[in-house]
């Protein structure tokens, strides 16, 4: 002989609204994504025709793209900014660590093979400009939001930087990943 709630069960099967017969205690609850780390990643710079930046002028600011690519098996998280060191070309640049803009960052999901950028706002100065106040970027150091390891990332555009390293507001800095 079969229960009553058993024959409640079964009845609510059968009408079609089975999920309101088990409690949501019993249903398995799916964990949030945790963070992503360097070794989920892989980064590099974005050098479409669209994302490249225009280094060759010097009347305005423009952007280099930076993304990372999660290469890992599990969906993962980053939110915040990139820690982002320049390593100029020239013996007088040395290293110069961005600083960020005011912007805020957002969380970013990440699922297998999905990819997420962030761009870096330059101020390009020309040629003719004495070498103590330009940066000519050789290399960037990238580390992702809350890691210490980082890629190390060849400058592919050329030109150089009105060098603003002891700036207070400087035409060169960083936004958060995903903005």
């Amino acid at each position: 002989m079969k229960s009553k709630l058993t024959a409640v069960a079964l009845a609510t099967v059968v009408a079609g609204t089975a999920a309101a017969a088990v409690p949501a205690s019993a249903a398995p609850a799916k964990a949030e994504p945790t963070r992503c780390h360097t070794a989920d990643l892989k980064a590099g710079f974005a050098t479409g025709e669209d994302a490249r930046p225009e280094m060759e002028q010097t009347e305005k600011q423009t952007q280099a793209y930076i993304w990372f690519t999660n290469q890992s098996k599990r969906t993962c998280t980053l939110s915040g900014f990139a820690g982002v060191d320049m390593i100029g070309a020239q013996e007088t640049d040395g290293t110069w660590s961005l600083a960020r803009s005011s912007k805020k960052p957002e969380k970013m999901i990440l699922e297998q093979g999905d990819t997420v950028d962030f761009s870096i706002t330059l101020l390009p100065v020309g040629g003719s400009t004495p070498r103590k106040e330009k940066f000519v970027p050789a290399k960037f150091l990238v580390t992702p939001p809350n890691e210490t390891e980082h890629f190390t990332l060849k400058w592919p555009f050329g030109g150089q930087i009105l060098k603003q390293d002891g700036a207070t507001h400087p035409g060169t800095y960083l936004n958060p990943v995903g903005r």
